[in-house]
This record gives C-alpha cells, structure tokens and sequence, in this order.
C-alpha cells in the first residue's frame, strides 16, 4: 500500500503542479510564444467556488481521519463493534464529501463552469475529479472492511487490511489539503 500511496502520490504532484504552473500565468499559446495573464486563461476562481461550504465539506473529510484512527485501534484490540461504528462513520464522512463534490461540480456547470471552457476548468475538474475518485475507491474498500467485521475471517488480517487501507485513507485526506490551500485558498 506504500507503493501505491507513493505512486499515486508523484501523480497528484504534477497535477497540482500544473495547476500552479497554469494558474501562475506561465501558460504559453501554441505556436505564438507568447504569455497569456492567468486571469484571461484561468478565470478567476475565487468569483466561482465556494470557499466556505467547501471548507465545511473538507473538514468533514479530515475528520474522517481520525474516525479511521479510532477504528484501526479498536481493530487492533479485536474490538468489532466500536470498530463498525468507526469504519460506518468514515463511510459517512467520506460519502458526504463526495456529495459535497458532486453538488459544487452542479453550481459550476450551472454557472458555465465546465472542463471544457477553459484552463481553469480543466484543471480544476481534472485534479478534483481524480480526487473524487480516490475518495470513491476509498469508500468502496472501507464498505468491503466493514462487511468484514460481520464475518468470522482471521482477524490478524483483517488489522493488516485495516492498517493497508488507513494509510490509503489518510493520503486520500492530505492530498485534499494540498488540493484545498492550492484551489481555494491561494488568492
């Protein structure tokens, strides 16, 4: 899981470097060599998201570390109840998350933001996108944890998997962070 984390951690690295890249205004125009103002290209984000609503959403979604914390310990002390109740509400914070997500992509496209528009449309909805599908494969992996908790299965490996997939879950959450201060938060 490692591994994996670190692979898909260099794959945020450059999207969130191009986002930067781009919205820093050092986008070149094919075939003219010349520099256009990120305002012109980008648009200017803070005069479309919702800093704040997305700001409550996100902090939902750094709970949800904390809720996987509590259900790795309650794993590791062969606790299965406490460990349900902990893996169901990082399902929840995580599913309201998304919602979040989903709910903010429909204010954008009502107000003509859309991954085709422009520059900061693509990459806006590209690194959130892949975020949002991270966090979907994430709640996917945490609903199978938590159907495991009503089974009988060896629970050494079910603390393993536990572990394996609270590591994925906690980068899923910081990766979110560097998304949030870049997107949002850099004026």
């Amino acid at each position: 899981m490692a591994l994996f984390v670190l692979s898909e951690a260099f794959f945020f690295v450059l999207l969130i470097g191009a986002y930067i890249y781009f919205r820093a205004g050092f986008n070149e125009t094919p075939g003219t060599a010349v520099l256009r103002p990120a305002s012109t290209t980008i648009g200017n984000p803070a005069s479309v998201l919702d800093v704040m609503r997305t700001g409550i959403f996100s902090i939902l979604l750094v709970l949800s570390s904390a809720t996987i914390w509590l259900a790795e310990r309650a794993t590791r002390r062969q606790d299965r109840r406490p460990a349900r109740m902990w893996l169901g509400a990082t399902i929840v914070l995580g599913t309201l998350f998304l919602y979040g997500q989903a709910t903010e992509y429909l204010g954008l496209i009502r107000h003509n933001v859309t991954i085709s528009r422009d520059l900061f449309g693509s990459t806006f909805f590209t690194m959130t996108g892949f975020h949002g599908f991270h966090v979907f494969g994430g709640l996917v992996l945490l609903s199978i944890l938590l159907g495991l908790t009503w089974t009988s299965q060896a629970r050494d490996r079910h603390a393993i998997a536990v572990d394996s997939i609270a590591i994925y879950w906690h980068f899923v959450d910081v990766v979110w962070i560097a998304i949030f201060s870049v997107v949002y938060l850099w004026r």
